[in-house]
Order: structure tokens, then C-alpha cells, then sequence
């Protein structure tokens, strides 16, 4: 096949050129429309099919590119969209493929643009004249805030491939099965008054203290009753991860806000969590039911293992010459499984994602050219 587009190198960089930011905070939100239309320019120049979706609400886009018809197929899938960045911590601009070090720098390098790069590359390469199944790319919005894109993806698809695979950085790792994610905010809101008369006042610390204690049990309810052996660390976490309270010395506390996570294995379900939380909580909130305030901080995640009652995963052990494994991160997978037996994999290392001079070691170009040639042989052909 004739390249139309042009080289791995060159588009790569036109990649991670454009800035696609997502946040929660609307000051450094950031809208995918350019990425989008320059990577369905690229596909459509491949004679893939284009359609590009609005997310509601929103100036984020997905796009869905197809080639080939019929049932079945592959799709790839992957987000154009990045975390933000700390320019004092970067060594190097973050828009600019940085070669060195037998490296390529850049913000989305591993997480996750550069899997769009090796996409093109491979499918510039092959026969598309002798498909007989389609391959469809998918590039979805807001993957590291809410989710929205793969959430409005799902809703509004008709299309069912064989198999999905996410291009997320697993280190060529096949992975079967991660953590979902929840977090919440507790706001205790007391009475304020001079610290020498404590019963003049309600203060919002101790409140937040019996609410901290319960907490604490609960964690070792989800450690003793909730198991999953593939995973590294077994069980369910919960982290307590901010507390603030209190403005003077002298004053007794009349707000305190409490933020935590917590990361449930297969098996657990967001609404069990929500279920175990009431729970634990019940006796302080219905004592105290004015003045303790719960909400959910960001888009939960459910927990996801690839289903082993079709013979997916062994077709995909065997095809990469991989043992399938799980992980403790989250990724789109439990939306996507939805339409289609998911795994995840990708180049690139889950260590350098988020991080400062984020990159992509030239070791992983080779292996994920070959590995993705596979897959669409194996689905598509």
C-alpha cells in the first residue's frame, strides 16, 4: 500500500503539537476539536469513513473512524485528551516531540497520543483491500476527568466489533482486569464561638473525628471481606487523602471537609460502596443529619475484568505471546466492555504518565508495530 499520510515521526509530533487539556477546573479546560479534525484528516487520508460526535454540553469531540464492512472487526481505542502540566517541572515543551536519550518527550507520548501515531504507521503499511471484517478507530473526550466521551460513545453506537483493545500505556502488558474508582467530600459544618466556652459552639473537627473512626472500620471491612487474587494488592483501598478545618486558635471549628477515595475490585460495585458508606455512617448522620453533607468529587469508575466466558483473552494470549494480568489503575475498559470483549494495551510505561518529561522509550516501536499488525490480521482479515 502507497503511504497517503505522512511519516510515524512527523505525525507523532503533529500530535502532540496541539494542546488538549482536560480539567475540571474551566480556567485550564482544554477543547479537543483541532486533535480531532487533524487525526480524522489523517484516517480519512487512509480511506477510513469519518464520523466526529459533539459530547453534549460540551466543546469536546470523539471520533469514530471505519474502514471495511460487515460484523465484527477490531477496534482500537484510545484518548486525546491529557492531564495538566506543571512548566516548572517539565525540563523540556511539553507541544514538542523531544528526541533524546533514545527517547520521545512529550505531554501524551505514552498517555495516551502516541498510540494514534503507531496506528497510522501500521494501517499505512498493510493491504486494506483485503479486509474482511472492519477496523474501526475510536478517540474519545474527557477520559481524564468524567469519562463523558466514552459514557456518550457507548449510548449512542450501533456498531459490534469482535474485539476492543485500549492503547493505554501497559508496557506491552496484556491487561485483563483493574480497579474502579470513587471518591467523596464529608462537609461538617458546626457551630462557630470563643474557644473558652466550648459549649457555647459545635465544633465541626470532633464530628469529623467519630465520621474518620467509622471510616477506618470500614477500610478494614473492605480488606477482610473483599478479595481478588490477580491483583497486586488484593483487596479494595481507601485513602483518606485531604482534611481541612479550623482558622484560628482561639475559634472553635465550624467547617471541616474530609476527601477520600476509594478503589474497589471485581466484585464490588459503586452502589454496594455507596450502600457499606450510609451504613457506617447511619448513627453520626442521623445525629448530627443537619450538619454533615456528602457528595461525590468526580466521575466514579466501576471496577472491570475482562469476561472469560468467550475465549478472547486466550486468543490474545496466544496471538502476543503474552499471560494476561491486571492492574490497579482505571481506564475507559468497564464503559467499552459494554459493546465488546476489552483488554488493554499499549506502549509505554504507567510510571511516566502524569509525570514531567513524560516519554516513550524507543524500545516500544518496534514491538507495538507488530503486535497491532497482528491484531488486525487476526480480527480483520
Amino acid at each position: 500500500m502507497t503511504r497517503k499520510i505522512p511519516s510515524f515521526i512527523q505525525v507523532y509530533k503533529s500530535l502532540i503539537k496541539i494542546p488538549t487539556i482536560s480539567s475540571n477546573n474551566k480556567l485550564i479546560d482544554q477543547s479537543n476539536k483541532n486533535f480531532i479534525d487533524l487525526l480524522s484528516n489523517y484516517f480519512s487520508d487512509l480511506d477510513f469513513s469519518i464520523n466526529n460526535y459533539q459530547i453534549p454540553h460540551t466543546n469536546k469531540f470523539n471520533m469514530l473512524a471505519c474502514i471495511g464492512s460487515g460484523n465484527g472487526g477490531l477496534l482500537l481505542s484510545g484518548h486525546s485528551d491529557t492531564v495538566d502540566f506543571d512548566e516548572n517541572a517539565w525540563t523540556k515543551d511539553p507541544f514538542t516531540l523531544t528526541e533524546a536519550d533514545n527517547r520521545f518527550y512529550g505531554l501524551g507520548t505514552v498517555d495516551m497520543k502516541g498510540f494514534f501515531a503507531f496506528i497510522l504507521d501500521v494501517i499505512s503499511t498493510i493491504n486494506i483491500k483485503k479486509i474482511t471484517k472492519p477496523i474501526y478507530i475510536l478517540a474519545t473526550a474527557n477520559e481524564e476527568t468524567d469519562m463523558s466521551g466514552v459514557k456518550h460513545f457507548i449510548k449512542s453506537t450501533i456498531i459490534k466489533p469482535d474485539c476492543i483493545i485500549i492503547g493505554e500505556p501497559t508496557s506491552l502488558k496484556l491487561i485483563n482486569a483493574h480497579k474502579g474508582h470513587v471518591s467523596y467530600s464529608i462537609e461538617v459544618l458546626g457551630n462557630t464561638g470563643h474557644s473558652s466556652n466550648p459549649d457555647n459552639g459545635v465544633n465541626s473537627i470532633e464530628i469529623m473525628y467519630h465520621i474518620i473512626k467509622s471510616l477506618l472500620i470500614l477500610q478494614k471491612h473492605f480488606k477482610r471481606k473483599y478479595r481478588h487474587q490477580d491483583f497486586s494488592i488484593p483487596y479494595p483501598t481507601m485513602n483518606l487523602s485531604a482534611i481541612h478545618g479550623g482558622d484560628a486558635i482561639n475559634r472553635i471549628c465550624s467547617l471541616c471537609t474530609l476527601n477520600f477515595e476509594i478503589r474497589p475490585i471485581p466484585g464490588l460495585t459503586l452502589t454496594q460502596i455507596e450502600i457499606l458508606i450510609k451504613e457506617k455512617l447511619e448513627k453520626i448522620i442521623k445525629k448530627w443529619s443537619n450538619r454533615i453533607f456528602i457528595k461525590k468529587l468526580f466521575s466514579s469508575v466501576p471496577a472491570y475484568k475482562c469476561s472469560y466466558k468467550d475465549n478472547t483473552i486466550q486468543i490474545l494470549e496466544k496471538l502476543c505471546q503474552l499471560n494476561s494480568t491486571s492492574e490497579n489503575y482505571c481506564t475507559e475498559a468497564p464503559f467499552l466492555e459494554k459493546i465488546a470483549p476489552t483488554l488493554i494495551l499499549g506502549p509505554g510505561s504507567i510510571e511516566q504518565a502524569h509525570q514531567p518529561d513524560e516519554y516513550l522509550s524507543h524500545s516500544f516501536i518496534r514491538p507495538t508495530k507488530k503486535i497491532i499488525n497482528k491484531l488486525i490480521h487476526k480480527f480483520c482479515y
